[in-house]
């Protein structure tokens, strides 16, 4: 598998941990004080983080920085949107397609030199 393969996959799974992180305590612990909520998300947030450190370590084999920022970024919209919707039963919103074009004209300009560049 290439290192650009295992990157996404890594940094998908990621994303996913980080997604419940950040926003499953505002429905499963809404009625916790918030250092519980807190307490719960860093210990989601441990897996996040063993995922994407080697997520990054790989994918900086082949692409710069930046590119594995903007990747990650366009990941994390990829991931949350499904997550807010079915699960966090939020409103699909026009502005996450304006929003996601937004983010495929930044690849474009990030990754038009290629890999690396």
């Amino acid at each position: 598998m290439s290192p650009l393969v295992r990157t996404v996959l890594l940094l998908c799974a990621s994303n996913v941990f980080m997604t419940f992180a950040w926003y499953a305590h505002l429905k499963e612990l809404s009625g916790r004080p918030w250092y519980v909520a807190a307490l719960v998300s860093w210990g989601i947030a441990l897996f996040e983080y063993a995922l994407q450190v080697p997520a990054n370590r790989i994918g900086h084999t082949q692409l710069s920085v930046g590119q594995l920022k903007l990747l990650q970024e366009v990941i994390a919209l990829s991931v949350f949107v499904p997550i807010a919707v079915v699960y966090l039963r939020e409103p699909l919103k026009l502005d996450y397609l304006w929003a996601a074009l937004c983010l495929l004209g930044a690849v474009y300009f990030a990754f038009r030199g290629g890999p690396g560049a």
